[in-house]
C-alpha cells in the first residue's frame, strides 16, 4: 500500500522490511526525528542502548556473526558517528554484514563546520564495502534496501547509510517491499579449475585441508564435512575458521599459523596438496610466504577475486560461492584414502600436544573448565591476544558461528559488545566473553549495558596485571624491556562490575573458579569472574614474526635452547 511518510518512518518500514528485531545504538541530536520512531515501534524493533557507539557496532557485529544475519547499528552526527569507526573497521576485515545508519547536519549545514557534523562517509570508505550520504528522503528507502542488499551479498561487509536530519523529517510517498532474495555467486566457477583441482586431488598423496570464515559466512559446514570424508585429509583452520569442522573429530589437528598447534604447522609444510577454502591467507597464518608449504600444489577457493595470489602464490584457483564449489566437488569425487598419511599426522598429535601448567589458574585451564560446562554449545566472544589464542587452542568448537572473535584487525573491546549481541539474537543460550584484564578496560562500562538492559552474559576477565601477548613478545624478542605494559595500579574488577550491578566473583585457584562459573550459568544475571593468573603466562606454541611455520617452538624447545 502507498503511503505518505516522512523519513524516520521510512527508515523504520525498510528495517521491518528486512527483517530486524534488533538495534544497538546511541542517540543525540541529529538522529532524534529516527529515534522518536524507534520508541514508536518498541514492541517491533528493540533497541539496545549502549554505554558507547563503539559497543553498538560490535554489538551489531556479534548479532550479525553469531546468526548469519545483518547486524544494524545507529549513531548520531559528528563523534556520535566517528565511534561507529572501529567496530566498522572490524567488521569489514572479517567480511560481517552490519548496516549502519547515522544521521548528519541539516543539507544546508553540510561543509559549514557545522555543530557536530563530520563527513562520515569520507571518513568511512576505507572501512565499509559501500556508503551514503542521502540528501533526497526520494532516495532514502532505495538506499536503505540496497545497503541491506551489498551487506549480504557476495563477499558479505558493512555498509554506512548518512542521512541528513531534514531528510529524516520530509515526507515522500513510501510503499512496502519484500526483500531482494541473494543468490551464491556461482557465475565465476570455471569447469577447466573445477577439473584442474579434482585431478591434483585424486593424485595427492599428503592432502591437507585449510578452513577459512568463508566457511562460515557460507553456511559451508555440512559441504565441508562431506569433502573431508571423501578425500580423507587432515584438516587444521584459522582464528575465523573454528567450528567449521568439529575440534574433537580425530582428522582435525587445531589452528595453523603463528599460535597454531606443532602437529598443523608441520603437516602442512610437509603435505603434497593443500586445499585452501574460504581464508585470504593471513600473515599470520602463513608466516614466512617464501616457505610455506613449500612441498605442496596448493588449491585456494574464495568467494572473492582479489584474494587469489595476494598473499600467497597457488597453483590452482577457483572463485566463487564455498557452499557451491563444494558441492560440485562432493558430486563429482569419489572416496580416497590416505591410511598412512592420517596415520602419520596422528603421531604428530600425539606427539606434539597442546600443553600447558596444571598446578596453578591459567588461561587454558580456565577455557576448558568453561568448555566442561554442561552448555557446551555455548557461544564464546573473546577479546584480543592472549586468551583469544588460549580459547582458539583449547575449547573444542562442534559448530560455526560458536565463536566471535576480531580476527582481521584485532580490536581490543570487541567482545564484550559482541557478547551482548550474541545473548540477544539467542537468549537461550549460554554466551560467555573471555577478556584479558587490559581489553576489558576498554569496554568495562558496557557492564552498564548488560545490566540495564537484563542481558545476562558471563564476562570471563583473565587478570595477568599486564598487556600480555605484548609483554610475551617484550620477554622473547625485547630483552624483557616491559615498555608500557605493566598494568600496576589499584582497579578492582570485582567491584567496578559490583558497582554497575552485576554478580561478580574473584577466582584464584581452579576450584574457586569452577564455583564462581557454576553460580554465574545459574544465577541468569550478568556475571563477571576476576581470573589472577601468573604474569608470565604465555602462549605456546608459537611461530616467531616471519619465521617458518615448521619452526614453531614451544615452552620446551626455549628451554633446550637456553
Amino acid at each position: 500500500m502507498r503511503q505518505i511518510l516522512n523519513g524516520s518512518e521510512i527508515v523504520i518500514e525498510c528495517l521491518k522490511e528486512q527483517g530486524v528485531d534488533t538495534v544497538f545504538g546511541y542517540p543525540g541530536g541529529a538522529i532524534l526525528n529516527i529515534y522518536d520512531q524507534l520508541y514508536k515501534h518498541s514492541n517491533e524493533i528493540k533497541h539496545i542502548l549502549t554505554s558507547h557507539e563503539q559497543a553498538a557496532a560490535h554489538a551489531a557485529d556479534g548479532y550479525a556473526r553469531a546468526t548469519g544475519r545483518v547486524g544494524v547499528c545507529m549513531a548520531t552526527s559528528g563523534p556520535g558517528a566517528t565511534n561507529l569507526v572501529t567496530g566498522l573497521g572490524t567488521a569489514y576485515m572479517d567480511s560481517i554484514p552490519v548496516v549502519a545508519i547515522t544521521a548528519n547536519v541539516g543539507v544546508t549545514l553540510l561543509g559549514k563546520d557545522s555543530f557536530q557534523e563530520i563527513d562520515i562517509k569520507g571518513i568511512t570508505m576505507p572501512v565499509t564495502k559501500h556508503n551514503y550520504i542521502v540528501k533526497d528522503v526520494e532516495d532514502l528507502a532505495d538506499t536503505i534496501r540496497n545497503a541491506f542488499r551489498i551487506a549480504k551479498s557476495g563477499r558479505k561487509g558493512p555498509v554506512l547509510v548518512d542521512i541528513t536530519k531534514d531528510v529524516t523529517a520530509a515526507t515522500t510517498y513510501f510503499e512496502s517491499m519484500e526483500p531482494v532474495k541473494i543468490h551464491p555467486i556461482c557465475d565465476t566457477i570455471r569447469e577447466r579449475s573445477i577439473k584442474d583441482a579434482a585431478e591434483a586431488i585424486r593424485a595427492a598423496k599428503r592432502p591437507y585441508v585449510l578452513l577459512g570464515g568463508g566457511c562460515v559466512l557460507s553456511d559451508a559446514y555440512e559441504q565441508v564435512r562431506e569433502f573431508v570424508r571423501k578425500i580423507d585429509a587432515p584438516v587444521c583452520d584459522t582464528l575465523m575458521g573454528k567450528g567449521v569442522f568439529p575440534g574433537e573429530d580425530p582428522l582435525y589437528t587445531g589452528m595453523l599459523g603463528m599460535h597454531g598447534t606443532k602437529a598443523s604447522n608441520i603437516g602442512v609444510s610437509q603435505a603434497d596438496l593443500l586445499v585452501a577454502i574460504g581464508t585470504r591467507f593471513s600473515d599470520r597464518v602463513y608466516g614466512n610466504a617464501k616457505t610455506f608449504a613449500s612441498n605442496a600444489k596448493i588449491i585456494q577457493i574464495d568467494i572473492d577475486p582479489a584474494e587469489i595470489n595476494k598473499n600467497i602464490p597457488v597453483d590452482i584457483a577457483i572463485v566463487g560461492d564455498v557452499k557451491a564449489v563444494l558441492t560440485i566437488f562432493n558430486k563429482r569425487l569419489k572416496e580416497l584414502h590416505h591410511e598412512e598419511w592420517i596415520a602419520y599426522v596422528q603421531e604428530l598429535k600425539e606427539t606434539y600436544p597442546l600443553t600447558y601448567h596444571q598446578d596453578r589458574l591459567s588461561g587454558p585451564g580456565v577455557v576448558e573448565k568453561i568448555l566442561e560446562n554442561p552448555h557446551g554449545d555455548a557461544i564464546i566472544t573473546t577479546e584480543v591476544r592472549q586468551h583469544q589464542m588460549w580459547a582458539a587452542q583449547f575449547y573444542k568448537f562442534k559448530q560455526p558461528r560458536q565463536l566471535l572473535t576480531s580476527g582481521g584487525l584485532g580490536t581490543m573491546g570487541y567482545g564484550l559488545g559482541a557478547a551482548m549481541g550474541a545473548k540477544m539474537a539467542f537468549p537461550e543460550k549460554t554466551v560467555v566473553n573471555i577478556a584479558g584484564d587490559g581489553c576489558f578496560r576498554m569496554n568495562m562500562n558496557e557492564i552498564a549495558t548488560t545490566t540495564r538492559s537484563e542481558i545476562p552474559i558471563i564476562e570471563v576477565v583473565i587478570n595477568n596485571q599486564v598487556l600480555g601477548m605484548v609483554r610475551q613478545w617484550q620477554t622473547l624478542f625485547y630483552d624483557k624491556r616491559y615498555s608500557a605494559t605493566t598494568l600496576t595500579d589499584k582497579v578492582d574488577y570485582v567491584k567496578v562490575a559490583e558497582a554497575m550491578g552485576a554478580k561478580a566473583k574473584r577466582a584464584t585457584t581452579i576450584a574457586e573458579f569452577e564455583e564462581a562459573f557454576a553460580e554465574a550459568l545459574a544465577c541468569g544475571e550478568p556475571y563477571l569472574i576476576d581470573c589472577v593468573i601468573d604474569s608470565d603466562e604465555k602462549v605456546w606454541p608459537m611461530v616467531a614474526p616471519g619465521g617458518s611455520i615448521s619452526e614453531a617452538f614451544s615452552e620446551e624447545d626455549l628451554e633446550k635452547k637456553e
